[in-house]
């Protein structure tokens, strides 16, 4: 378990902008490194707003996007293409401006797909897909994911894991299917916990002043069962990526930024 490391923006442009370089950096590094990298996108107005950011920064080219992986750490349960699916917003934002390989853009399931409305079918199936994935340096059922990037939600939630439902208390599984999500769509497929934990980094972003009560029930000692995002770390490093609105509630003192 990483200690949370902060990083405060003066606002959500800056934050999203920002976020894009450091992450074109995190990818270009493990290429180097290792020849590939992964990456779980996450989806909402900030995980869009850093893939807008990214289309728009000349450094993308930098990134060797036909040796990156790409996985989803949550997806509305809607038929292919539906406007409201993560994957539909990814790419509109910026998966369709890059020469990304298709065998390597891990959508999850759609409802129109082969498990139709079988949720539970659905996520064994992305389960299968990250376990196979994954080599024997991974040590678990999905690959050691270079950056994991999460959405905090006014209730804390992250990916589609909300306080007090079932999804949160999970430790056995990689992927599971939501039911009777608080936030709609109610069917939702998502990674679990012990999934999330098995990224290097995990980073987690929180722009606004509706997200500022939420920043600090997480960051406070809250439980992962009442706060899920508080569950959400990473192996080497978690990151909480903030506009200064989102941090407005924080102890400065008790959690000092990792850098100005």
């Amino acid at each position: 378990m990483s200690t949370p490391q902060l990083v405060v923006h003066h606002d959500k442009e800056l934050m999203a902008q920002a976020a894009a370089a450091r992450l074109i950096t995190k990818i270009v590094d493990a290429q180097t490194s290792r020849g590939t990298a992964s990456v779980v996108l996450t989806g909402g107005r900030n995980g869009n707003g850093l893939l807008a950011a990214l289309a728009a920064a000349p450094a993308r080219d930098a990134i060797d996007w036909g040796r990156l992986d790409l996985w989803w750490g949550d997806e509305r349960y809607l038929p292919e293409g539906d406007p409201e699916r993560n994957v539909t917003q990814a790419r509109a934002a910026l998966l369709d401006s890059v020469p990304v390989d298709p065998e390597r853009v891990h959508a999850m399931p759609a409802s129109d797909g082969p498990h139709g409305a079988d949720v539970e079918a659905a996520a064994e199936a992305y389960a299968a897909e990250l376990a196979k994935a994954a080599g024997p340096e991974n040590h678990g059922a999905v690959p050691t994911f270079d950056v994991l990037m999460l959405g905090v939600g006014p209730d804390t939630h992250v990916a589609s894991l909300f306080p007090e439902l079932p999804a949160v208390r999970e430790t056995e599984r990689t992927v599971v299917g939501v039911h009777g999500a608080p936030k709609p769509p109610p069917t939702r497929i998502s990674l679990t916990l012990p999934a999330i934990r098995a990224a290097r980094e995990v980073w987690l972003l929180a722009a606004g002043e509706d997200k500022a009560e939420a920043v600090a029930i997480a960051l406070s000692g809250a439980g992962e069962i009442q706060a899920p995002a508080a569950g959400a770390y990473g192996r080497t490093r978690t990151l909480w990526l903030l506009d200064s609105a989102a941090a407005a509630q924080l102890p400065r003192s008790l959690y000092p930024p990792a850098s100005p």
